[in-house]
């Protein structure tokens, strides 16, 4: 099968044309460069200072956050780290560019597969409407089209043109519009490059969001994005929105509206400095977890590799161990050595199944943890008003439990402020996250995910709401499984309701 192949030009001041590429982390920790069209955007959008770009108009259902330098899924709100890196800027070309850029219309025609008859309708109907300005009205004066606010498709009301007919015929799973189709309830929306046109906003019409789109001042289709150019270039309709707004923090809220938290009297936790603990050895410490086993059964060290029966890979010794509550067996000199390599706290967890023996206490170095209620509800909770708690951490020196004894690490965005409901559940999560904090099993001091940098906070595998009201950033509400969530993350610490009570 022979498929035609094009070569592109950009502006000297896009992505490619200064040398920048923009990659996303994949699966096994590489990186996966963007498509031109993707890169050029998130670079525009980084040029003029937009916090996070929606590439929803582009077919993609991710949100880029240009501040935190990740990628959020909008259906399953994962996030993947993106990087900008330097690479040979596109070499500049002389003369007038080529018109004919290629599409399908080589000797032998566009193939029968539906990308490539898009395509080639999409250029030719730019073909057609080519020689027509942009805003040129018709001779003949033409009654005044209803509101797009108010106005829906009835039947006969849409009128017909080569790029609506070049539209319908290339519509996904057969799908076309018809003159006399009825589409109830569907709203009007007036296409900004042919004026005078009416089509309907349905999930064929792409939204194109607009920064800074204010009033009923003309739009020009460029501020769109390339999706807005390709689409009103061949007569489609293409609808300018307003983007979602992002909603950090509630409303001004004065002292005296800030109440405690019912059945929870104090507003404030520090922690202070890991106390060194005294008395046990390390063998003592792992062997109060451990039966012992007499006959090794036929099976590898699950830390060592190597053959139960047999020594440790770590030591010399064959003691076998069975953990008491798991029954997972082990040497007993490759449970001293991961537990030596930890935060040594007098707690034990199994590396198979997770089960934690003891108290797990984690290296989260001092601060403060504030907690209250304010009037004001979180989406999807509007029948109760809001937690709002504030860590601050400041930054210091690393102590023997921290990666790198001796080095300082930082202390990025703090205060931190998160929101749970003031629900029965939401005060379940407060009280688990105040004897988290207590264990310092909040943050820990480690390699930041979002932005790379070492030695710094971080948060310690307890997902917090950091955005009050709207979830663009999948930080925020509505989201109803969120608490759910975090009580399974406490309990993978070893906080659990019942061990409170």
């Amino acid at each position: 099968m022979i498929r035609p192949v094009r070569r592109s030009f950009y502006d000297p001041t896009s992505a490619p044309g200064q040398g920048w590429l923009w990659e996303w982390e994949n699966d096994t920790g590489s990186w996966t460069q963007y498509d031109t069209e993707v890169g050029i955007a998130i670079q525009t959008a980084r040029d003029r200072q937009q916090p996070w770009l929606d590439l929803a108009p582009l077919g993609f259902c991710y949100l880029v956050d240009l501040q935190g330098m990740t990628q959020i899924n909008r259906q399953t709100q994962r996030q993947r780290r993106i990087q900008r890196r330097s690479d040979v800027a596109y070499p500049l070309v002389s003369g007038p560019v080529p018109r004919n850029g290629g599409g399908g219309s080589g000797p032998t025609g566009p193939c029968s597969c539906q990308q490539c008859m898009l395509v080639f309708s999409v250029k030719q109907s730019t073909v057609r409407s080519s020689t027509h300005k942009l805003g040129h009205r018709p001779s003949k004066p033409q009654s005044k089209p209803p509101s797009p606010k108010s106005a829906t498709l009835g039947r006969g009301q849409l009128r017909s043109s080569p790029a609506r007919s070049a539209y319908s015929k290339t519509l996904p799973h057969g799908l076309s519009i018809s003159r006399n189709q009825v589409f109830p309830g569907v709203c009007l929306v007036r296409c900004q490059c042919v004026t005078s046109m009416w089509f309907p906003l349905c999930f064929s019409v792409p939204t194109v969001p607009v920064k800074n789109l204010s009033g009923n001042s003309p739009v020009h289709p460029a501020l769109a994005g390339i999706t807005g150019i390709l689409m009103s270039a061949a007569g489609f309709p293409v609808c300018l929105t307003r983007p979602p707004k992002l909603v950090l923090h509630p409303p001004p809220v004065s002292k005296r509206d800030i109440k405690p938290v019912p059945g929870l009297g104090h507003c404030c936790r520090k922690t202070t400095k890991k106390q060194a603990r005294k008395g046990k050895t390390t063998e003592e410490v792992v062997k109060q977890y451990l039966q012992k086993v007499r006959i090794a059964p036929e099976e590898n060290c699950t830390i060592c590799m190597e053959a139960l029966g047999g020594a440790s890979g770590y030591k010399g010794g064959d003691f076998i161990g069975r953990l008491a509550q798991c029954g997972h067996q082990y040497h007993l000199q490759c449970l001293v050595a991961m537990y030596n390599n930890g935060n040594k706290d007098g707690s034990l967890q199994c590396p198979t199944c997770k089960t934690i023996y003891g108290v797990k206490t984690g290296n989260q170095p001092p601060g403060k943890m504030e907690y209250h209620v304010i009037p004001h509800s979180l989406p999807g909770h509007h029948d109760c008003k809001t937690i709002r708690i504030i860590y601050n951490v400041l930054p210091g020196i690393q102590g023997p439990e921290h990666p790198n004894q001796g080095k300082p690490f930082t202390a990025r965005g703090f205060p931190r402020h998160c929101y749970l409901p003031d629900s029965e559940k939401g005060r379940k999560v407060l009280r688990l996250l105040l004897t988290a904090w207590d264990r310092r099993l909040v943050f820990s001091v480690g390699t930041s995910s979002t932005t790379g940098e070492l030695d710094t906070v971080i948060w310690n595998e307890v997902h917090h709401k950091t955005e009050f009201g709207s979830n663009l950033t999948g930080h925020g509400y509505p989201d109803p499984s969120h608490l759910d969530n975090v009580l399974d993350e406490l309990k993978a610490q070893g906080i659990t309701e019942e061990e409170e009570q």
